[in-house]
């Protein structure tokens, strides 16, 4: 019988919801029909994806209701009354309930029955009898299918609870009648340990099922949790769609599901599919449905587990590998059509995963919040279910599923490496909250999963001794932990400079980098972080100097160097704890924050286990939470006193929230991180190398300087150990490197743009600009009381002054920007630290003075400029750096003109002398010895040097000269020359002081001139 019925209401959300939207687009492209989509949401989803993909949606109000037949809280897709106003609200026809929530509840089916919907599922008394465990069991045992066993019965009580238990032998299982999805179950090994599993397998099947039956069964080990994907229509044909392997789980929380069952002989696939068949065919079954066994595969045995009324979340690995849609397929069946034809053998192999958000490394608690960023992969053999996007959030109130991550390949290594390639693509940036992608990246590289040797239990046991923790790159993700944690105490200090400019006073506080405490997996670690450049900064760590360049992406990705090796980062919290992702594994990383014991997640305290004053021990039991229908307990992190109690029963918190406080006695760490040693960062740090040349040590001697010029972090021991490093290579270094003296240059150039803005002096501004009374530093505390004004105000030759030291910062403007404020700061910091390091300027123009003939063609007017305005800066303020810096001036820029004016005129008096030797007579003679007598120079060596040389009648001139400039100051009169033994005589006389004093000028040998007079 054909079943008309055109809107279609969705009682479900997220992935489940976007899963149909897609399958009723797709079905009406394919057969030209004319369905419609009504999403019924909660507020927390009013924005997301599903709401604005179905074609209608319609409110159901806050997500969380109180029972008031019980006081308890529900969650409002269980709140069948007010599901029912929805349904008439929306002129519904038909209801696609998908997986969880009310999709086993025969008592909703019944109640769309009774509101003439469609059920798009099994019928009202299959999914009664099938649905609910305990009849199925009987069902089961009756077509004579093996089932776990049990008591046959319900324990009503705690008493008949221990009875079964102890008629069926330890270990056992408590488990919820009413649903299915790991939800309502619990284990207890021993008979002290059955009181709390009962009371635990009663609550959460009440919360999520809204029924708090449960029944006892034997717990078996060693078995693989298989299924039969079974789809009927209403016509008597039943599909068995193969088998899937379910067995990676976590308590009882399916991680990885697999088609077809890998290692399972054909005569258990075909038993387990004729028992599914045999079991619905006899309740009449219809759409689509699941059943799931338990498999010895040792002994060859297996049992009855229970039936999934409804379509399974891994369902899509049966759809890759058989090339169904099995949404279209319920549809399809839900209309009224026929399964034609045999079921389609499977092909290749499909592996799914479920992407969750929550954090391994807190007992796997959930850890909800904003999605920022959600990169999908892509690629052949993908696939992606999921009902988030970018911005959309994961909300606290519901299942913490982010999406389902499948591929699909020729056999199951292939669909293997393609879902590892997926994941590696994967980006889930979750505010406040955290994914496991990283456990699951890890999880798919562990050998029992790649040779599937893997039986229920197994993970349960990784978990227990912490083996699902990997440990891989922690060590990067403490050194960005360390260097985010150094970044917001930076910028604390910058906001403390900003409010102290802002009263008139600006104040700054030098450091030398900042010691950071974190503590990772119940281990503390000490981290001291400089920063060295923007980019690079350096941890010591242990006994380990790490050098790491760490370059921000965007807004949550990192690139990050380190060890030679660079790694993709994605910090997903700004505030502590951190979690930070490198290359897919995340870790989350707090701050020693002495004894607070935080909430993991946003959660409800739903009891607090210790009193104020009470004495505990490491990793005991101190309160329990409730997280997306998920019960949490805290764990003491170290031993000591209850000190103060900060929350009480029923009380909303958030993430990172404080519940106690503890007075720390016994450091012992959690159990969850007993045994584990402290992390080792040897292989993180840079090798020893053998010194490099020496350009390079120099170049990076001179990168440190301006570094700590530019204000970033040193003190007075780098100081040192730099001038040290200089003085060592100036031995060895090449002077006249034209990059090294560009360095120095910059690095001089930087302390002078700095000091200009903080000049003391008036600026002698024009009468039009200002009264030339203010100087730079009182123009600049008057800026920086309010930034946001720009140059407002402002002369501009003091604005020029400050963009070109702000320009050293990468500042180009003033408008209000991160980087401008950065900039200012980094300035402040810059002048606080010059009297300490005016010894590097020192160092840097005594190499000048030093080497002046080889760096003198590196000079040109803009060195003169820069020794010009740094004389200028200096003046008062730092005497050493003013007078090296006038000696530098005078040896490079003016000793030479000096030197050239000089020898110019010898050149000129050396002319004349020849012209005259040539020319004795020359009228002009008397012209040309009156310019030697004049000459500013001293000629009396080049006149000595000429006179050694020269003829009779040229010494006799030279002569002339010598005596006329040594008495250029007397009025010589009778000024003659004689020739007296064949030796030139000069005479002339002078009066002085009123006496007549005669001059006798020759030129002999000093032997013999005592007998020439």
């Amino acid at each position: 019988m054909k079943t008309e019925f055109r809107r279609i209401a969705i009682v479900n959300r997220g992935d489940a919801a976007m899963r149909f939207v897609q399958a009723v687009q797709e079905y009406n492209q394919e057969f030209h029909t004319q369905l419609r989509t009504l999403a019924l949401f909660t507020e927390p989803d009013r924005h997301a994806l599903f709401v604005r993909e179905a074609d209608e949606a319609f409110t159901l109000g806050p997500a969380i209701y109180v029972d008031a037949a019980d006081g308890e809280r529900k969650n409002s897709y269980l709140n069948h009354e007010l599901l029912a106003q929805a349904l008439r609200a929306s002129a519904a026809e038909a209801v696609w309930v998908g997986w969880g929530f009310v999709a086993e509840q025969a008592t909703f089916a019944e109640l769309c029955q009774n509101l003439g919907l469609v059920f798009i599922g099994p019928g009202v008394t299959a999914m009664r009898n099938l649905g609910d465990k305990i009849t199925a069991k009987k069902i089961a045992g009756e077509l004579g299918i093996p089932v776990i066993p049990w008591q046959g019965a319900a324990a009503q009580t705690l008493a008949q609870a221990r009875e079964h238990a102890e008629q069926l032998g330890y270990p056992v299982i408590i488990k919820s009648s009413a649903g299915g999805g790991g939800r309502g179950i619990r284990t207890a090994v021993r008979p002290e340990q059955l009181a709390a599993a009962y009371a635990g397998a009663r609550s959460e099947s009440l919360k999520v099922f809204g029924d708090p039956t449960v029944f006892v069964e034997r717990l078996l080990t060693g078995v693989r949790h298989l299924e039969v994907q079974i789809l009927a229509d209403q016509h008597g044909t039943i599909w068995p769609l193969g088998v899937r392997d379910c067995s990676v789980q976590r308590r009882h929380q399916k991680i990885l599901e697999e088609a077809p069952a890998p290692k399972l002989r054909r005569s258990h696939r075909d038993a387990l599919a004729d028992a599914a068949v045999r079991l619905c065919q006899s309740q009449g079954y219809v759409n689509c449905g699941n059943v799931e066994f338990l498999l010895d595969s040792r002994r060859g045995e297996f049992w009855f587990m229970e039936v999934n009324t409804r379509l399974q979340v891994e369902h899509a690995v049966t759809e890759l590998t058989t090339g169904l849609d099995l949404v279209k397929l319920q549809i399809h069946v839900a209309r009224g059509g026929k399964l034609e034809g045999k079921p389609p053998r499977p092909a290749g192999h499909a592996i799914e995963v479920r992407l969750n958000a929550e954090d391994p490394a807190q007992q796997f608690t959930p850890a909800p919040g904003t999605v920022e960023v959600f990169r999908l992969p892509s690629g052949p053999g993908v696939r992606v279910d999921t009902g988030l996007a970018d911005g959309g959030v994961v909300p606290p109130e519901f299942d913490s599923m982010i999406g389902r991550i499948i591929a699909h390949g020729r056999d199951r290594s292939e669909a293997l490496a393609r879902l590892q390639r997926a994941l590696l693509h994967t980006s889930v940036v979750i505010t406040g909250g955290m994914s496991n992608k990283g456990f699951l990246t890890e999880l798919l590289g562990r050998p029992e999963v790649e040779r599937a040797r893997v039986e229920v239990g197994w993970l349960d046991g990784l978990v227990r001794s912490n083996g699902h923790l990997s440990g891989r790159h922690a060590e990067v993700a403490l050194v960005l932990a360390a260097i985010k944690a150094y970044l917001a105490e930076f910028e604390q200090e910058k906001s403390t400079f900003f409010a102290s400019a802002h009263r008139g006073r600006p104040l700054v506080r030098l450091q030398n980098g900042v010691t950071v405490k974190l503590v990772y997996q119940g281990q503390s670690y000490s981290l001291h972080v400089l920063q060295l450049e923007p980019h690079r900064f350096r941890v010591q760590v242990q006994e380990h100097r790490l050098e790491i360049l760490a370059e921000r992406l965007d807004q949550f990705e990192w690139k990050l160097t380190i060890g030679g090796r660079s790694h993709r980062v994605f910090s997903l919290a700004e505030q502590p704890p951190f979690v930070i992702e490198v290359d897919g594994v995340p870790h989350r990383i707090g701050r020693d924050d002495e004894g607070l014991v935080k909430a993991p997640a946003p959660a409800v305290v739903v009891s607090v286990l210790v009193k104020e004053g009470d004495t505990i021990v490491a990793g005991e039991r101190v309160a329990v939470l409730e997280a997306m229908k998920m019960e949490m307990t805290i764990l003491a992190p170290a031993g000591g006193s209850v000190k103060q109690i900060f929350v009480r029963q029923n009380q909303q918190v958030n993430a990172g929230a404080a519940l106690l406080s503890l007075e720390l006695g016994d450091h012992n760490p959690v159990p969850a991180t007993a045994g584990r040693a402290p992390l080792q960062f040897a292989a993180l740090a840079a090798p020893v190398a053998p010194p490099g040349a020496a350009a390079e040590r120099w170049q990076a001697n001179l990168a440190a300087i301006k570094s700590l010029l530019l204000g970033f972090d040193g003190g007075a021991d780098d100081i040192k150990r730099l001038l040290a490093e200089r003085r060592a290579l100036a031995a060895s270094a090449s002077a006249e490197s034209p990059e090294w003296w560009q360095q120095e240059i910059a690095t001089l150039t930087i302390v002078t743009d700095l000091l200009a803005v903080f000049r003391r002096a008036p600026l002698d501004e024009s009468r039009s600009e200002g009264n030339g009374r203010s100087s730079a530093e009182e123009y600049l505390h008057a800026y920086l009381r309010n930034t946001k004004a720009g140059s407002e105000g402002l002369p501009p030759r003091f604005v020029n002054c400050l963009l070109a030291a702000l320009a050293h910062h990468g500042v180009t403007s003033l408008a209000d920007s991160p980087e401008l404020d950065r900039g200012l700061f980094r300035l402040a910091r810059s002048h606080q630290r010059l009297p300490e390091a005016q010894s590097l300027l020192a160092s840097i123009l005594e190499r000048h003075l030093e080497h002046m003939p080889a760096l003198q063609p590196l000079a040109g007017p803009a060195y003169r400029d820069l020794l010009d305005r740094l004389i200028n800066e200096t003046q008062g303020l730092f005497p050493e750096i003013n007078d090296l810096a006038r000696e530098v001036r005078y040896r490079y820029c003016d000793q030479p003109l000096l030197d050239e004016s000089r020898h110019a005129i010898y050149h000129t008096v050396e002319a004349h002398l020849d012209y005259l030797q040539q020319q004795p007579q020359a009228a002009d003679r008397e012209q040309r010895i009156q310019e030697m007598v004049d000459c500013p120079q001293p000629l009396n060596q080049l006149l000595s040097r000429r006179i050694q040389t020269a003829d009779f009648e040229m010494r006799g001139l030279i002569l002339e000269v010598m005596n006329l400039r040594f008495y250029r100051i007397r009025e010589l009169r009778d000024f003659r020359r004689e020739v007296v033994a064949g030796r030139n005589l000069l005479r002339a006389w002078y009066e002085y002081e009123g006496t007549a004093i005669e001059l006798i000028s020759c030129h002999a040998d000093y032997g013999r001139l005592a007998d020439f007079l």
